[in-house]
């Protein structure tokens, strides 16, 4: 096996289990005697030259890592355009892996992540500088491409659920003098995975969530507020799951927030919760309450999956196999063999199949009138949020969650102007 240094970056939003694929990382080369660099803040930090030695960390900072949310090394969203339009970056990048005798990179993120790894890859063999690139699927979104799921997705899912059910009950407490429709907005910008997965929180018709709205489907604001009204007169009260990524039929996002976008080139969205109680309150004159769990449904740790957290801790693990064999330009993708019993596998995917498609949910999962899940999505669906994982706690009653301060390596070249 060639020596060097393995180089490891989370990028994009982080999930509940992104530090258990960290971790999983770092133990699986400490394993294999090879030394691990993190990146401080994602390709921001490597571009920066801002480096982690991860041998600092004691095993047991390591381990305890695989409970804790967040993203332990920090990450960004900080997208490279192409080789010819970013190119001074790229080399920049590549300096710093030669300075470091980084010899396999592995990024840990989604669509953007994966395109990312691909060009160091292409640009690597260009220089003819020997580097591996493999990257390491998350996304709460579960809308990357080949994969059957992504890790960080499951733990995301069962808060969902978990969280819409519990908050049925409280309306059905409430509705004979109070609060008639509630609005809990998922995030979903393209896919409504997570509002699909509000779903599991009940069965039938008459048990909440009573309506979904997907990105998928054009939202119409009549028949959603006739639905309403229906379900109202029927059950009592109505609880509504939104995906943050809903359209009106000419395809602009009913929550579009009016701030730009941002690096990835997504347009900033936020308020869909409570743009639909208004509208709502207005119409039909019913009092509403509406959430927004934003961060939180990607960070409660405290109600993780386990099949999540142990499909984070295998892709982290094999990713470190792949990079060691040599396997370039590839992502660890999860793939399911069987629905009941559930089991899955992992197995190498080419990054060029994956970087910058986008997997939204299929027609099949979507109920026929557009505002439920089929039993095909719950099929799907519920063995990824199933079993516990929670961390331990302390005597003060709260998790004992790890940090990884290290203050980075020296720097072996002159500070980035970029």
């Amino acid at each position: 096996m060639p020596t060097g240094t393995l180089l490891y970056a989370q990028s994009g939003g982080v999930t509940a289990v992104i530090n258990a694929t960290a971790a999983a990382v770092i133990q699986a080369a400490r394993a294999r005697k090879v030394p691990v660099l993190a990146a401080r803040n994602g390709i921001l930090g490597a571009l920066r030259e801002e480096l982690i030695d991860t041998a600092a960390l004691p095993a047991s900072t390591v381990r305890a890592l695989g409970q804790t949310p967040g993203g332990a090394f920090g990450s960004c969203r900080v997208k490279l355009k192409s080789l010819e339009q970013d190119r001074a970056r790229y080399e920049r990048l590549l300096e710093v892996l030669r300075a470091h005798d980084v010899r396999w990179f592995l990024y840990n993120g989604g669509n953007d992540s994966a395109d990312t790894a691909l060009k160091v890859s292409q640009l690597a063999a260009e220089f003819g500088y020997p580097l591996t690139c493999v990257g390491v699927p998350k996304t709460v979104d579960n809308d990357l491409a080949v994969t059957d799921c992504c890790p960080g997705f499951g733990s995301a899912a069962k808060y969902t659920a978990v969280s819409v059910r519990e908050a049925a009950l409280d309306v059905a407490a409430m509705a004979e003098t109070s609060t008639k429709v509630f609005v809990y907005e998922a995030m979903g910008r393209h896919a409504g995975w997570l509002a699909a997965a509000a779903g599991l929180a009940g069965n039938g018709p008459d048990e909440a969530p009573h309506l979904i709205l997907f990105p998928e489907r054009p939202f119409d604001e009549a028949d959603f507020f006739a639905r309403v009204k229906a379900v109202v007169e029927r059950v009592g009260y109505c609880v509504v799951v939104a995906s943050e990524g809903i359209r009106t039929p000419d395809g602009r996002f009913v929550a579009d927030a009016g701030g730009g976008q941002d690096a990835f080139g997504h347009t900033q969205l936020g308020g869909v919760a409570s743009h639909l109680a208004g509208r709502v309150k207005d119409a039909l004159g019913y009092k509403v309450h509406w959430t927004l769990p934003d961060y939180l449904q990607r960070s409660a740790r405290h109600l993780a999956s386990r099949t999540d957290l142990e499909q984070a801790q295998a892709v982290g693990r094999k990713a470190v196999e792949y990079a060691l064999k040599g396997m370039n330009a590839v992502m660890p993708v999860i793939v399911r063999t069987s629905d009941s019993p559930y089991r899955w596998k992992v197995e190498p995917a080419p990054l060029q199949a994956i970087a910058n498609h986008e997997k939204t949910m299929p027609a099949e999962f979507i109920r026929e009138d557009g505002y439920g899940i089929t039993d095909a999505a719950r099929r799907y669906l519920q063995p990824l949020i199933r079993g516990e994982a929670p961390p331990l706690y302390g005597r003060d009653g709260l998790p004992r969650y790890a940090r990884a301060d290290q203050a980075p390596l020296p720097r072996k070249l002159p500070e980035w102007a970029g």
